[in-house]
Formats: C-alpha cells, sequence, structure tokens
C-alpha cells in the first residue's frame, strides 16, 4: 500500500484581496511534499465548504486578513456540520488577533497562526496532527 501524501487545502474566503502570504504557504507544504490545492481569491464559506468535499482533504487551511474571521468561521462551522465534513484538520491564519484564537478553538479550529507564524512551525504541526484515518 502506498502512503498517500496528506492534501491541504488553502482557502481565502470573504473579500480580502491579499493572497501573497496564502501561496506563500501553500509553497512550503507543497516544498515539504504535500498536495496543495489553492482555491484562489475571494471564495465564500459555502465555496469553500463544497470543495473540502469534492477534493477530499485532510487539512482546511483558511487565509484571512479582512477581519471578518469571525463571522466567516462561524458560517463554515454551520457548513462543516450540515455537509457532513468528518474528521479533517482546520487551520486559521492571518491578522487574527490573540483575543479571538480561543472562540475559533470553541468553533472547531484546531490551530490558529498569524502572520508572524514560522512555515516550518506550520508544517510541523500540520504532519503532527493530521488524522490518517478514514473520515465518516
Amino acid at each position: 500500500m502506498v502512503d498517500k501524501p496528506i492534501k491541504v487545502m488553502i482557502s481565502k474566503p470573504g473579500l480580502d484581496g491579499h493572497d501573497v502570504g496564502a501561496k506563500i504557504v501553500a509553497r512550503a507544504l507543497r516544498d515539504a511534499g504535500m498536495d496543495v490545492v489553492y482555491t484562489g481569491l475571494r471564495k465564500t464559506p459555502e465555496e469553500i465548504a463544497e470543495r473540502v468535499r469534492s477534493e477530499d482533504v485532510d487539512v482546511i487551511g483558511m487565509s484571512i486578513l479582512s477581519g471578518s474571521h469571525m463571522p466567516l468561521a462561524r458560517r463554515f462551522r454551520e457548513l462543516w456540520d450540515s455537509h457532513d465534513l468528518g474528521t479533517r484538520l482546520w487551520l486559521v491564519g492571518g491578522n487574527i488577533p490573540e483575543k479571538d484564537h480561543e472562540a475559533l478553538g470553541d468553533l472547531g479550529v484546531d490551530a490558529v497562526f498569524n502572520s508572524r507564524s514560522r512555515l516550518d512551525e506550520i508544517v510541523r504541526f500540520i504532519r503532527e496532527n493530521v488524522s490518517r484515518w478514514p473520515r465518516n
């Protein structure tokens, strides 16, 4: 049996038009041997949820610089439940104030990486925490 690479989706929800950081993270994950799907800019939570299902990713990364991380994450959590997305790792990155990290965790976000996070920390976190078990 061949061990498949970890599959990660990097998404840009909302109206934020800045994606350099998301592309840098995507490249770092690809360089680390992961299979990376990038959604492009200005995706709705609905588009992201549908793409998660169709792409069958192990990790969902959301890059949010606009300040709308809480409403976007709340909406995505609703869609996660209604689309039965099962067991996947959910990461949020960007300009996320420390005061919102706990609330994001309460929604199911597994980790928050701010704009100053090191790429090797993100790679290491994914490798150590992604579930390789079949999803529901």
